[in-house]
């Protein structure tokens, strides 16, 4: 079930620059640390046996009412929730995408078909639709109109759109206040990916309080632990300073995608986020990560378990300039060995 995600950094020792996990490491957490530091006794103390007062500040954030809010143990266990409320349901999978969403699927009796383009999605009867927005491994964002005649097309399907990477993009998607009007929309939501916390396993569901509720009637108690309920408040009261430039960022995308396709014998996918799949034209995806973890230090995701792709697909995420510079520099040596 996690064999085979991205920053499995564990596996390997002196990695130097990590590209592999689609979490953007060079945000600032000093102020984090600081906070977290002083708030330590909370640990001494159970949790909220519901994130209450998080899931209110983040309400506020999104501009919406708590009761449509859910936080979760990261966006992961809210997959694995929805998956059990909805237990032996229809799902359609719009692929290649993050796997849990099948794994959850599967653990729970779910019958799965895949498809491999919006256009593909055709939903029959009752079931669920799970697609991810922008798309992990290849960046895409859907056009937020043809979501939108999607969910206006199929009423009596939940469309499940995992929108963590929303944050890292600047193209339209579907917003809080407008989904939590609708009957059959959850979104996703990940402050794991917003602010580079992966440790700290926080993220949440969005959607009409009717189906917040079916979600909250299942959900474990103290599934977020105090210090992390600390951590999210803190973060959403300094979430200006804790985002990167997207601007700048995007740009940097565009530059590494450019620089990579220079070497040549390479294709890089169009992303419209910090983070793109890559192609080889030849070699395995599988000696190019060996090779850059011994040799260099530096960790990617090879891509080729994900739905769809194979032994040439590799995925990487935008860092800094500099460590970016190295990466291309070191997969140009390895392409010309």
């Amino acid at each position: 079930m996690i064999k085979g995600h991205g920053d499995d950094i564990y596996r390997y020792k002196d990695i130097r620059l990590n590209f592999s996990s689609n979490v953007y490491n060079r945000i600032d957490h000093s102020g984090l640390n600081d906070f977290l530091s002083h708030e330590m006794a909370c640990i001494r103390s159970y949790p909220e046996p519901e994130p209450y007062s998080l899931e209110k500040a983040w309400a506020a954030y999104f501009h919406t009412d708590p009761s449509a809010v859910c936080v979760t143990n990261g966006a992961t266990e809210a997959i694995y929730l929805i998956a059990q409320v909805y237990r032996e349901s229809s799902s359609v999978i719009l692929m290649p995408t993050f796997s849990e969403y099948a794994d959850a699927c599967r653990l729970h009796q779910h019958r799965i078909r895949q498809v491999f383009s919006l256009q593909d999605i055709s939903m029959p009867g009752n079931g669920i639709c799970w697609l991810c927005n922008p798309n992990n491994p290849t960046g895409e964002t859907y056009d937020v109109r043809d979501l939108r005649r999607l969910v206006t097309a199929f009423p009596k399907c939940l469309f499940v759109i995992d929108q963590s990477y929303a944050p890292f993009t600047d193209k339209e998607v579907l917003s809080v206040p407008e989904t939590v009007e609708l009957p059959n929309v959850l979104l996703l939501h990940s402050m794991t990916k917003q602010f580079a916390i992966p440790g700290l396993r926080l993220g949440g569901v969005t959607g009409n309080p009717v189906l917040i509720q079916q979600l909250k009637r299942s959900h474990m108690p103290w599934s977020v632990n105090a210090l992390a309920i600390k951590a999210g408040l803190y973060l959403l009261e300094h979430e200006t300073e804790l985002q990167p430039d997207l601007v700048s960022l995007l740009r940097e995308k565009d530059r590494v995608a450019e620089a990579l396709e220079k070497i040549g014998g390479l294709e890089v996918w169009n992303s419209d986020t910090h983070y793109m799949l890559v192609c080889l034209h030849y070699g395995k995806a599988s000696a190019l990560k060996q090779f850059l973890a011994e040799e260099k230090g530096i960790l990617i995701r090879d891509a080729s378990n994900f739905t769809g792709l194979d032994e040439r697909f590799f995925r990487i995420a935008i860092q800094s300039p500099e460590e970016n510079d190295e990466l291309i520099e070191s997969i140009k040596e390895w392409m010309y060995l």
